[in-house]
Parts: C-alpha cells; sequence; structure tokens
C-alpha cells in the first residue's frame, strides 16, 4: 500500500482534533486521564532515561568510534559552524526559551518543593540551578541519540533517513513493513504533539506580548488568530526550501537573540548576571549525577511531576522532529565532533540565556523589592515583558522578544513541516509541498485545539503522553547504533566511497 505512514499517521491525528473539535472537555478529560496513569507509573522511567542517553553520547564522543563520519570518508560539512548552530539552536530549543527565559526561574523561585522555603535566597539558588538542568545537557543528548543514528544510518550507510532504518541491526528487512511503519507512525504521532506544545505556547506569549506592549486584546480569539496568521508565514518560508528559508530565518534568529541578549547583559546588572552564572554553573555541575536520578518520592514530588518529567517527556516527543533535522545538516561530520558541538555550544548558550533574563528578574525580585514573581505565578506568558519593563527601552526589547517570538514559531514550524514531509515521503530529502502544506495546517490545528480544550495544561499532557512510546524506541536505537559502529569497526562490510555504501552489507 502506497504511503501507509501518511495515511495512517494523518488519520490518528485528525481523528483527535476531530474529538477536540466536537468535545473539548472530552479530549482534556482523555489528556489528563493518559498524564496522570504515565506520569504515576512511568514517571522515573523518563529520568532515567534522560541520563542514561547522556552518559551513552559522551562515552561514544570519547571512543574509538569518534572518528568515523557521518557520510563517506572523504564528504564535508554542508554548513558552517555559524549556519550549523544557528538551525540547531531554533530547532532544538527556539520559543520554548522565549516563554520560560525569564518564567521558569521565576516560578520555581515563587513556588519550590514544599522542602524549600519560596521566595528565599535558598529558593532563588534552586531556581536557577534546576533552570540549568532542565534545558542542559540532557535535552541536548536526547536530541544527539536520534539525530546521530539517523545521520549515520541514512550518510553512512545509505539508508533512507527514517527513524525505522536505525532498526535494521534489530529487525532487518523487517524495516521496510509494519514494524517499521509502526516505528515511523510513533514518530509522527510524537512530533506532531510535540511541536504543537511549542507552538501553542509562543501564539500565548506573543498574545500576551501584543496585549502588553501595545494595549491588543488578549482573548483566545486573538491567539487563534496569530497562529492562523502565522500558519501562512511558516507555509510561505517552507515551500522556499531548506537552504533559502529555514537557514535564513535561523540566522536570523541567531541575530535577534545575540541583540536581545547583548543588551540585556548591558542594561541589566551586569555583575549581579555574571555572578549568577558562575555560582550556577558550578551547582550545576556539582550537583548534576543527583539532578539527573532525584525523582524526591518523598518530598517533592509533586513539583518533580509537574516540572522534570513534563520536560523530560517533551524533549522525548520533540526528539524525532529535532532528530531528523539536524540529521539533515550535519551531514559530513565526525562522531566527536557531531556531539561535541550539538552537547557543548547550545547548553553554553541556553545557560547564558537564563542567567542573564533569569538573573534579571531575580535581581528585580531580591534586590528590588519589585513583586515582578507575581507575573510569573498568574500568568506564565506575562513575566518576560513585566521583567523588560523596569529596564531601559523595556517596550523595545519587549518588541524584539515578540518578533523573536514569531521568527522562531516560524522556524520551528517550517522544520516541523519539512521533517514531517520527510518522514511520510520514505524518506525523501525533498518532500511533496502538498505533504508539508497538509501537516502544517494540520500541527497548527493541533495546537489550536489542545489550547481551547484545556489551554497550556493540555498542550503538556499530550506531549508527556506521546512520548511515553518513544522513550523505548530511542533505548533500542542506542543498542542498533553499537552494533553498527562495532560492525563497522571490525571490518564486517566496506565504505565504497563511489557509492554510498556497498551493496553487500549483512548485519
Amino acid at each position: 500500500m502506497k504511503d501507509i505512514v501518511f495515511r495512517f499517521s494523518l488519520i490518528i491525528v485528525l481523528a483527535l482534533v476531530a474529538l477536540g473539535i466536537i468535545s473539548p472537555k472530552l479530549l482534556n478529560e482523555l489528556s489528563t486521564t493518559i498524564h496522570s496513569s504515565i506520569i504515576n507509573n512511568f514517571g522515573w522511567g523518563y529520568l532515567l532515561a534522560g541520563f542514561i542517553f547522556l552518559v551513552f553520547c559522551i562515552l561514544l564522543a570519547f571512543s574509538r568510534y569518534g572518528s568515523i563520519k557521518l557520510g563517506k570518508d572523504d564528504d564535508q560539512p554542508e554548513y558552517s559552524y555559524f549556519g550549523w548552530f544557528s538551525m540547531l539552536f531554533a530547532a532544538g530549543m527556539g520559543i520554548g526559551l522565549i516563554f520560560w527565559g525569564v518564567s521558569e526561574p521565576l516560578s520555581h523561585f515563587a513556588n519550590p518543593p514544599e522542602q524549600i522555603a519560596g521566595g528565599t535566597g535558598a529558593a532563588a539558588s534552586f531556581a536557577m540551578r534546576y533552570s540549568f538542568f532542565h534545558w542542559g545537557l540532557q535535552p541536548w543528548a536526547i536530541y544527539i541519540v536520534m539525530s546521530l543514528s539517523i545521520a549515520y544510518f541514512s550518510f553512512r550507510r545509505g539508508m533512507p533517513p527514517l527513524i525505522s532504518s536505525c532498526f535494521y541491526p534489530l529487525l532487518g528487512e523487517k524495516i521496510y513493513t509494519w514494524p517499521g511503519y509502526i516505528i515511523d507512525i510513533l514518530a509522527v504521532f510524537a512530533t506532531i504533539f510535540g511541536i504543537a506544545t511549542s507552538l501553542g505556547l509562543g501564539a500565548l506569549q506573543i498574545n500576551s506580548g501584543l496585549e502588553h506592549v501595545y494595549g491588543l486584546p488578549g482573548t483566545t480569539t486573538s491567539t487563534m488568530v496569530i497562529i492562523a496568521v502565522v500558519t501562512v508565514l511558516f507555509l510561505i518560508s517552507s515551500s522556499t526550501g531548506l537552504d533559502k528559508g529555514i537557514q535564513l530565518l535561523s540566522k536570523s534568529n541567531m541575530m535577534l537573540a545575540a541583540i536581545l541578549l547583548v543588551f540585556m547583559l548591558i542594561v541589566g546588572p551586569t555583575s549581579y548576571i555574571l555572578n549568577v552564572f558562575t555560582s550556577t554553573l558550578g551547582e550545576y555541575a556539582n550537583d548534576l549525577l543527583k539532578m539527573s536520578l532525584e525523582v524526591n518520592p518523598f518530598q517533592g514530588y509533586e513539583w518533580t511531576k509537574s516540572w522534570t518529567l513534563f520536560y523530560w517527556a517533551w524533549w522525548i516527543a520533540w526528539s524525532p522532529f529535532v532528530g531528523l533535522f539536524v540529521a539533515r545538516i550535519s551531514r559530513g561530520r565526525t562522531i566527536k565532533e557531531f556531539i561535541l558541538g550539538a552537547l557543548l555550544v547550545p547548553t553554553l548558550l541556553t545557560f547564558f540565556w537564563f542567567s542573564i533574563f533569569g538573573g534579571s528578574a531575580l535581581f528585580l525580585q531580591l534586590e528590588q523589592g519589585v513583586q515582578v514573581a507575581q507575573a510569573a505565578t498568574s500568568d506564565v506568558s506575562t513575566a518576560l515583558f513585566k521583567v523588560f519593563s523596569y529596564y531601559p527601552l523595556g517596550d523595545v526589547m519587549s518588541t524584539v522578544a515578540i518578533l523573536l517570538l514569531i521568527v522562531f514559531f516560524v522556524t520551528s514550524a517550517d522544520s516541523a513541516t519539512f521533517v514531517l514531509g520527510m518522514m511520510t515521503s520514505h524518506g525523501s530529502m525533498s518532500p511533496p509541498l502538498s505533504k508539508k502544506m497538509v501537516w502544517g495546517f494540520t500541527q497548527s490545528a493541533v495546537a489550536a485545539i489542545l489550547l481551547l480544550s484545556g489551554g497550556l495544561e493540555a498542550l503538556q499532557k499530550m506531549a508527556i503522553a506521546a512520548a511515553l512510546p518513544f522513550a523505548l524506541v530511542m533505548i533500542l536505537l542506542c543498542y542498533n547504533l553499537l552494533v553498527a559502529l562495532n560492525q563497522e569497526f571490525k571490518g564486517q562490510y566496506y565504505i565504497n566511497k563511489n557509492d554510498n555504501i556497498s551493496n553487500d552489507i549483512k548485519m
């Protein structure tokens, strides 16, 4: 049957969209039940998996396999470091950093786990440390496991750039039948709900920014209008192709983000920010093992479920999308270069981001007596703009942030339509425009329906539900990749430098 993955994936997603239209309350109840069951029974698994992926990446980078190229031996990287890092950052974090850069530290400061007194210096230290943790090494390790596997099997072994291809050592030719189809359908499902969460967050914050700066009504209707307008923008971008559309927008993102970052560092409490960065980096490094495995079953379990376990599920749900996209832009790099570049550079940039924006917010709260934490607890989407209003050129910074949100929204959605098109076009590097359009409208519809049925919580719950089956898929990816690398090291097949690989590979 032609286009099995496309047809079945679309039917499943549209069925959930239809349920959200017909009965938003029922969809919200369904997502709540699934979410509660997963978190209560399997939440520990998300945390353990994230730690395993981080250890796997570090060991692999410095192993005997580190010099193997993701491609033929004479392949060179297609993109410069700046272009590569820009697209990495835009696809991997994007909207989330703008949304949570101020809100998350303030939320943890005001409402930490019950064993820590809220509103204190200890709460502030905890808030920054866990913001680093939630957006640091583990998320990128999750992405790397996925993208490295896809890049190796597609560019080194000449297989279709699909997640099912990475299971060849385990499944053999069955990857081209129903076992492979099921893996790719799960990937589409996880991608749709992972990206819908980010698009929903972005739309909420754009709406809040426009209301705060320009006085436009912050209603549900206006949020839906924002989603519709940005959908048109990213579909236009998607039609221009990867090199023209996504790369140009990603570089623009980086420039805008750098301007906002440097400006805030200058007009904000510079010494305070640098102290926060240095101190938190040390605490993060010192407590990484403890945080990586701490579920807090005795005290703070509810907090851990709401934050850490949600994040780990979110990153896993995002991994098929980010993995396929990052694999596509990483051909020609060695395994060691790829892992260290994707693990360290975006992580350090993220740490600077939280130190500058979260640090500036905590400075207002702790040193100036300004109650900005109330904004984060009452409406997380407004906190960034509230903080900007207490610094020079606050409205200008808010406008730049809104523009950055829009561009990140477009870039993330554009990348997602490209990846979904690849997943449902047998791994084609040039998926049909018609499929990209279908997935573009679908992912926006999912974001809108989830917002209408249950708001931010509904987005989060569906991301967690979509991630569960994919955590197991990613554990198996590690096994398959190690088997394939070991076979190559032992010379059990050879790379033909004229073709991508030899025709007599036996795994």
